[in-house]
């Protein structure tokens, strides 16, 4: 029996993809979906704005979401989220992407799908319909939280502080701003970005730590997502000022973050880096996608 397809509706389908993505949560099989965190910054990231959220396609089995394909933070690139007894949908997830996800560039319209590693049924199917591993790679890691965390240090003058504490959207915006090299000194219009990354239903000041310099300037920033249903951790963003880049800071605000997470109850962090901050904390390669491609003539 056919899958039932329907456009995406933000108002009523966003929770209920979340929940889908909770219920099909797995770091084992050809096939890894999205943890909920990612969706959920995804659509509270500025950038989503520049997303058109109608071409995301949902399939619906027996009242239950049985896959999706949606863009991120661009048209132009697709990611699949699938329940592991429909695999049967991958053709039609293609065709969705193809008519409702691709971009034009020169003539061509052109689309790149994530596809994971190991997700051979879904190679096979992309090969068929003309497309071709690239070279764009996107990774995840693991870190199995330690009881006890090792300690924290932090130079003098330095203190580590959750938004709970001091929620200074200037100076959270400044040190996001600075440190994702955009440039010296952020637009005004920025605060307004942060408001909007912390109205995300489930943002906790206080698991989102900064670093606090001597003359008062946030110079580093870990983002921190909780999911209690299956006790993880989730790092997104993290950022450090470039003028205090080496001290150890990056760190820091993520092994605090980690730390309040495994108060809560959390016993695994996730990141989808493999940046060599993470690994020297002792995250570990989990699994990988390969951005896959196809230019066609409409």
């Amino acid at each position: 029996m056919a899958v039932p397809f329907r456009p995406y509706s933000h108002a009523t389908d966003y929770t209920e993809v979340g929940e889908f993505l909770i219920r099909t949560y797995s770091t084992t099989g050809p096939h890894i979906n999205w943890l909920q965190p990612r969706w959920e910054y995804m659509h509270y990231h500025p950038l989503v704005r520049g997303v058109d959220l109608s071409s995301i396609g949902v399939w619906e089995a027996a009242d239950q979401i049985a896959g999706l394909i949606h863009p991120e933070h661009s048209m132009g690139q697709a990611y699949i989220q699938i329940d592991p007894d429909h695999g049967e949908l991958l053709a039609d997830m293609l065709t969705h992407a193809e008519q409702h996800i691709s971009t034009v560039s020169d003539g061509q319209r052109q689309l790149l799908i994530y596809i994971n590693d190991r997700y051979e049924a879904a190679h096979q199917v992309a090969t068929e319909r003309g497309y071709v591993k690239g070279r764009s790679v996107e990774a995840m890691t693991y870190l199995a939280i330690p009881d006890p965390l090792p300690p924290i240090p932090l130079r003098s003058g330095f203190r580590l502080k959750s938004l709970a504490d001091d929620n200074d959207l200037r100076k959270v915006d400044r040190v996001l701003w600075r440190g994702f090299d955009h440039g010296d000194e952020p637009p005004d219009d920025g605060i307004e970005d942060r408001k909007f990354m912390q109205s995300a239903p489930n943002y906790r000041e206080d698991l989102n730590i900064v670093v606090e310099a001597p003359d008062g300037q946030f110079v580093a920033y870990c983002g921190m997502w909780y999911e209690p249903v299956h006790a993880i951790a989730y790092v997104e963003p993290l950022a450090t000022d470039p003028d205090y880049r080496r001290m150890g800071l990056a760190s820091a605000v993520v092994l605090e973050g980690i730390r309040r997470c495994g108060d809560l109850g959390a016993t695994v962090a996730y990141v989808g880096s493999t940046l060599p901050v993470y690994l020297s904390l002792g995250f570990q390669p989990l699994y990988t996608y390969t951005g896959w491609q196809r230019h066609w003539s409409d």
